[in-house]
């Protein structure tokens, strides 16, 4: 088949790292890159670092709000997609990028076929969760990651065209894991995380739009302060589009919050798995940390990875943006003085089991 994948985040990006050997290898593939997070230090770094060949097609279409930036997706797949004629459309996840593929694949009359289908929060405020409501319905393939993800297509009336097949990210880190064992994998992290040591420190991430609020921020950053302490410091890896807020909102995070830029996808990894517990809004980080085996302290009320909370033994917990309850709940699953141990102990045992999804998902199309 030729198939025109369409991708944008770094998140796309990690995952289309697992996919693209196994798509390659039996289909023609377009990469179109729509440029949805447009900056190197965002996306542009991680083509070199995950070994993905540059796109066949660059659109450059970054920044702006929702609607806008998902209007000038469509004006531009859309000749893009009648000059290649692809055989299907190849989305993934939940993002403006998605849903543009989506529906300019749909209004061409071109099949599509979503990666990461039926994963809901049940919370359409998110716009993630109308970007994937949309994506599914428009598709003619769904390859759904969990179990939960089937159950919520079949309750949509969606059944033809589902398959299981795993989780993509799974794949990736399986293959990264036994490169970021030993601590010394820390030494890529920027001067500005200060130098930690495996076990003393906590690594965070937020950057979902609802945490780009005032009140949000506000709520946020008094958790970040209220479970920082110097001898174990949060390094919060902050997303471009949450720090212009951060700062308009002149919010303080504290001494002991050390903010440094987006990391690659090896260095977060092994950010991940070397620290005493990892606090993120972000559903990647959520399930990386769980395949780990790192304790993780969600900062949302509700999540749609719900197999990764059931599964992780008490050591994931969701806590939103509830200081006090992040305080529990961390001396819960990270005592601090038993943190370190349990960092060296994990990391040095540390093997993720391939998931199998990207032969699943070239084979089905094939």
């Amino acid at each position: 088949m030729r198939i025109a994948t369409v991708v944008g985040t770094r998140p796309q990006l990690i995952k289309l790292a697992a996919l693209q050997p196994a798509l390659r290898a039996r289909h023609e593939e377009i990469l179109v890159d729509t440029g949805q997070h447009w900056d190197d230090a965002m996306a542009g770094a991680f083509f070199a670092e995950l070994g993905l060949p540059r796109p066949h097609h660059s659109l450059g279409i970054g920044g702006g709000g929702a609607s806008d930036q998902t209007g000038r997706m469509l004006i531009a797949l859309e000749p893009i997609l009648v000059r290649e004629a692809p055989d299907a459309v190849l989305i993934v996840g939940d993002t403006n990028s998605t849903l543009a593929g989506a529906v300019a694949a749909a209004k061409l009359g071109i099949p599509v076929a979503h990666v990461e289908a039926g994963l809901r929060s049940f919370d359409r405020r998110m716009p993630e969760e109308v970007n994937r409501v949309v994506a599914d319905h428009l598709a003619r393939w769904c390859f759904a990651p969990t179990p939960t993800a089937i159950a919520n297509l079949a309750a949509e009336g969606i059944a033809d065209g589902v398959h299981l097949v795993g989780d993509l990210m799974q794949d990736l880190a399986a293959r990264i894991v036994p490169e970021i064992r030993d601590p010394s994998a820390l030494a890529d992290l920027p001067p500005e995380a200060g130098h930690p040591a495996p076990g003393r420190y906590l690594f965070a991430t937020i950057h979902r739009a609802e945490n780009r609020e005032r009140d949000a921020i506000a709520a946020w950053a008094a958790l970040l302060r209220a479970v920082a302490t110097p001898s174990r410091p949060v390094i919060l890896a902050l997303h471009p589009g949450t720090r212009v807020p951060l700062e308009a909102a002149g919010v303080d995070l504290g001494p002991d919050v050390r903010v440094i830029a987006p990391l690659g996808y090896r260095s977060s990894l092994a950010a991940q798995l070397h620290a005493a517990c990892v606090l993120t809004d972000s559903g990647g980080v959520q399930r990386e940390a769980a395949w780990l085996g790192v304790p993780c302290l969600v900062l949302r009320d509700r999540t749609e990875w719900v197999e990764a909370v059931a599964d992780s033994g008490g050591q994931m917990a969701l806590v939103g943006r509830d200081a006090a309850r992040a305080v529990a709940e961390l001396a819960r699953v990270s005592p601090d003085a038993e943190s370190a141990g349990a960092a060296r102990g994990r990391a040095a045992s540390a093997r993720v089991e391939p998931a199998g999804a990207a032969d699943r998902i070239a084979a089905v199309l094939a």
